[in-house]
Protein backbone atom coordinates (compact mmCIF):
# COMPACT_ATOMS: atom_id res chain seq x y z
CA UNK A 1 0.00 0.00 0.00
CA UNK A 2 1.24 3.44 -1.45
CA UNK A 3 0.70 6.12 1.01
CA UNK A 4 0.69 10.58 -0.75
CA UNK A 5 4.02 12.13 -0.19
CA UNK A 6 3.92 14.91 1.80
CA UNK A 7 3.15 18.36 0.01
CA UNK A 8 6.81 20.24 -0.82
CA UNK A 9 5.97 23.52 0.25
CA UNK A 10 8.85 26.33 -0.99
CA UNK A 11 9.28 28.68 1.87
CA UNK A 12 10.72 31.87 -0.01
CA UNK A 13 14.09 33.40 1.81
CA UNK A 14 14.28 36.71 1.51
CA UNK A 15 16.31 37.50 4.30
CA UNK A 16 13.41 39.26 6.59
CA UNK A 17 10.99 36.37 7.55
CA UNK A 18 10.77 34.21 10.70
CA UNK A 19 11.24 31.19 8.68
CA UNK A 20 12.24 28.83 11.15
CA UNK A 21 9.23 29.11 13.05
CA UNK A 22 7.20 28.84 10.16
CA UNK A 23 8.76 25.84 8.90
CA UNK A 24 8.48 24.43 12.27
CA UNK A 25 5.01 24.62 12.58
CA UNK A 26 4.39 23.21 8.63
CA UNK A 27 6.87 20.38 9.42
CA UNK A 28 4.56 19.46 12.49
CA UNK A 29 1.78 19.11 11.14
CA UNK A 30 3.86 16.64 8.30
CA UNK A 31 4.74 19.16 5.22
CA UNK A 32 8.14 19.22 3.26
CA UNK A 33 9.15 22.16 3.25
CA UNK A 34 12.11 23.89 1.24
CA UNK A 35 13.82 27.19 1.41
CA UNK A 36 13.72 29.34 -1.71
CA UNK A 37 16.61 32.16 -1.95
CA UNK A 38 16.76 32.90 -5.61
CA UNK A 39 15.14 32.85 -8.55
CA UNK A 40 16.59 30.57 -10.05
CA UNK A 41 16.25 28.17 -6.81
CA UNK A 42 12.40 28.89 -7.22
CA UNK A 43 11.87 27.78 -10.55
CA UNK A 44 14.42 24.60 -9.93
CA UNK A 45 11.95 23.75 -7.24
CA UNK A 46 8.47 23.90 -9.30
CA UNK A 47 10.16 21.99 -12.01
CA UNK A 48 11.20 19.46 -9.45
CA UNK A 49 7.72 19.07 -8.33
CA UNK A 50 6.91 22.13 -5.35
CA UNK A 51 3.24 22.08 -4.32
CA UNK A 52 2.67 25.06 -2.58
CA UNK A 53 4.93 28.62 -1.91
CA UNK A 54 4.88 30.63 1.90
CA UNK A 55 5.95 34.50 1.74
CA UNK A 56 6.54 35.26 5.06
CA UNK A 57 8.26 38.42 6.34
CA UNK A 58 9.08 40.59 9.18
CA UNK A 59 10.11 44.52 8.84
CA UNK A 60 9.42 47.39 6.18
CA UNK A 61 7.70 47.06 2.78
CA UNK A 62 10.84 49.01 0.84
CA UNK A 63 13.40 46.54 2.18
CA UNK A 64 11.31 43.94 1.50
CA UNK A 65 10.55 44.46 -2.19
CA UNK A 66 14.52 45.49 -2.70
CA UNK A 67 15.20 42.08 -1.59
CA UNK A 68 13.46 40.05 -3.75
CA UNK A 69 13.91 42.05 -6.56
CA UNK A 70 17.91 41.62 -5.63
CA UNK A 71 17.34 37.79 -5.50
CA UNK A 72 15.13 37.82 -8.86
CA UNK A 73 12.22 36.35 -7.04
CA UNK A 74 9.64 39.08 -7.97
CA UNK A 75 8.84 37.81 -11.40
CA UNK A 76 8.39 34.00 -10.85
CA UNK A 77 6.13 34.80 -7.69
CA UNK A 78 4.19 36.45 -9.82
CA UNK A 79 4.18 33.67 -12.21
CA UNK A 80 3.48 31.22 -9.95
CA UNK A 81 0.28 32.98 -8.92
CA UNK A 82 -0.90 33.86 -11.96
CA UNK A 83 -1.04 29.97 -12.58
CA UNK A 84 -3.50 30.08 -9.94
CA UNK A 85 -1.57 27.80 -7.79
CA UNK A 86 -0.99 27.73 -4.22
CA UNK A 87 0.76 30.84 -2.44
CA UNK A 88 0.21 31.37 1.57
CA UNK A 89 1.12 35.21 2.65
CA UNK A 90 2.19 35.80 6.67
CA UNK A 91 2.48 39.19 7.69
CA UNK A 92 4.48 41.82 5.67
CA UNK A 93 3.63 38.27 3.30
CA UNK A 94 0.22 39.53 2.77
CA UNK A 95 1.12 43.55 2.32
CA UNK A 96 3.76 42.66 -0.08
CA UNK A 97 1.14 41.20 -2.58
CA UNK A 98 -0.55 44.36 -2.83
CA UNK A 99 -0.18 47.42 -5.01
CA UNK A 100 1.60 49.53 -3.05
CA UNK A 101 2.08 51.06 0.88
CA UNK A 102 1.84 53.83 2.33
CA UNK A 103 4.97 52.81 4.35
CA UNK A 104 7.33 53.00 1.62
CA UNK A 105 7.64 54.03 -2.34
CA UNK A 106 8.20 50.95 -4.11
CA UNK A 107 5.82 49.30 -5.88
CA UNK A 108 4.49 46.23 -4.32
CA UNK A 109 4.13 42.96 -6.49
CA UNK A 110 0.59 43.51 -7.51
CA UNK A 111 -0.68 40.74 -7.19
CA UNK A 112 -3.82 41.39 -5.24
CA UNK A 113 -5.11 45.03 -6.41
CA UNK A 114 -5.27 47.55 -3.42
CA UNK A 115 -3.08 49.37 -1.25
CA UNK A 116 -1.48 48.73 2.55
CA UNK A 117 -2.52 51.87 4.66
CA UNK A 118 -1.16 53.00 8.01
CA UNK A 119 -3.40 52.11 10.91
CA UNK A 120 -5.49 54.86 12.76
CA UNK A 121 -4.24 54.94 16.73
CA UNK A 122 -6.56 55.94 19.57
CA UNK A 123 -5.06 56.37 22.74
CA UNK A 124 -6.75 53.54 24.00
CA UNK A 125 -5.42 51.66 21.38
CA UNK A 126 -1.45 52.75 20.17
CA UNK A 127 -0.03 51.19 17.03
CA UNK A 128 1.74 48.97 16.35
CA UNK A 129 -1.46 46.45 16.93
CA UNK A 130 0.09 43.85 19.21
CA UNK A 131 -1.18 40.94 21.31
CA UNK A 132 -3.88 38.45 20.16
CA UNK A 133 -7.55 39.34 19.49
CA UNK A 134 -10.65 36.90 17.40
CA UNK A 135 -11.04 36.52 14.07
CA UNK A 136 -14.62 38.15 12.48
CA UNK A 137 -15.08 35.26 9.27
CA UNK A 138 -16.51 36.45 6.14
CA UNK A 139 -17.52 32.85 6.20
CA UNK A 140 -16.49 32.40 2.33
CA UNK A 141 -12.85 30.68 2.99
CA UNK A 142 -13.03 27.02 4.55
CA UNK A 143 -9.87 27.98 6.49
CA UNK A 144 -11.65 30.86 8.38
CA UNK A 145 -14.91 29.10 9.43
CA UNK A 146 -17.09 31.46 11.49
CA UNK A 147 -18.37 29.00 13.70
CA UNK A 148 -14.91 28.12 15.38
CA UNK A 149 -13.86 31.32 17.37
CA UNK A 150 -10.20 32.20 16.44
CA UNK A 151 -8.09 34.44 18.76
CA UNK A 152 -4.78 34.56 16.83
CA UNK A 153 -1.45 36.95 17.16
CA UNK A 154 -1.24 40.23 15.67
CA UNK A 155 1.86 42.76 15.64
CA UNK A 156 1.58 45.60 12.75
CA UNK A 157 1.22 48.79 12.17
CA UNK A 158 -0.17 48.96 8.56
CA UNK A 159 -3.68 47.17 7.36
CA UNK A 160 -4.27 46.53 3.80
CA UNK A 161 -7.06 47.83 1.99
CA UNK A 162 -8.41 45.84 -1.13
CA UNK A 163 -9.73 47.25 -4.23
CA UNK A 164 -12.64 44.49 -4.18
CA UNK A 165 -13.93 44.00 -1.05
CA UNK A 166 -14.71 40.09 -2.68
CA UNK A 167 -11.09 38.83 -1.50
CA UNK A 168 -11.59 39.81 2.26
CA UNK A 169 -11.79 36.08 4.32
CA UNK A 170 -11.44 37.91 7.82
CA UNK A 171 -11.30 40.75 9.67
CA UNK A 172 -10.26 42.05 12.87
CA UNK A 173 -11.23 45.35 15.29
CA UNK A 174 -8.18 47.40 15.43
CA UNK A 175 -9.52 50.88 17.28
CA UNK A 176 -13.29 50.22 16.58
CA UNK A 177 -12.68 50.12 12.55
CA UNK A 178 -12.61 46.60 10.69
CA UNK A 179 -9.00 45.68 9.42
CA UNK A 180 -8.46 43.19 6.83
CA UNK A 181 -6.83 39.98 8.57
CA UNK A 182 -6.89 37.47 5.56
CA UNK A 183 -7.75 37.21 2.55
CA UNK A 184 -8.37 34.47 -0.22
CA UNK A 185 -9.09 34.62 -3.68
CA UNK A 186 -8.56 30.79 -5.15
CA UNK A 187 -5.61 29.25 -3.96
CA UNK A 188 -4.02 32.55 -2.84
CA UNK A 189 -4.39 32.82 0.52
CA UNK A 190 -2.48 35.61 3.48
CA UNK A 191 -2.67 36.19 6.86
CA UNK A 192 -2.20 39.40 8.29
CA UNK A 193 -1.48 37.29 11.55
CA UNK A 194 0.77 35.16 12.63
CA UNK A 195 -0.55 31.53 12.48
CA UNK A 196 2.79 29.76 13.70
CA UNK A 197 2.89 31.88 16.69
CA UNK A 198 -1.25 31.48 17.21
CA UNK A 199 -1.12 28.34 19.25
CA UNK A 200 -4.00 25.74 18.19
CA UNK A 201 -5.89 27.94 16.83
CA UNK A 202 -2.92 28.59 13.97
CA UNK A 203 -2.18 25.28 13.84
CA UNK A 204 -5.54 23.90 12.84
CA UNK A 205 -5.72 27.08 10.20
CA UNK A 206 -2.76 25.67 8.77
CA UNK A 207 -3.43 22.19 8.65
CA UNK A 208 -6.55 23.22 6.96
CA UNK A 209 -5.02 25.13 4.33
CA UNK A 210 -2.10 22.02 3.91
CA UNK A 211 -5.75 19.56 3.41
CA UNK A 212 -6.62 21.76 0.83
CA UNK A 213 -3.45 21.98 -0.82
CA UNK A 214 -2.99 19.31 -4.84
CA UNK A 215 -1.16 15.76 -3.86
Amino acid sequence: MTHPSPPLLGIIDYGMGNLHSVSKSLQRLGASCQRLCSGDHLRQWADAGGVALVLPGVGAFDPAMTQLADRDLIQPIGHWVRQERPLLGICLGLQLLFSSSAEGELPGLDLVPGRVELLKPTPEEPIPHMGWQPLISAGHSPLFPPQENQWVYFVHSYGAVPRHSSVVAAQVTVAHQLVTAAIARGPLVATQFHPEKSGPCGQRMLARWLEHLPH
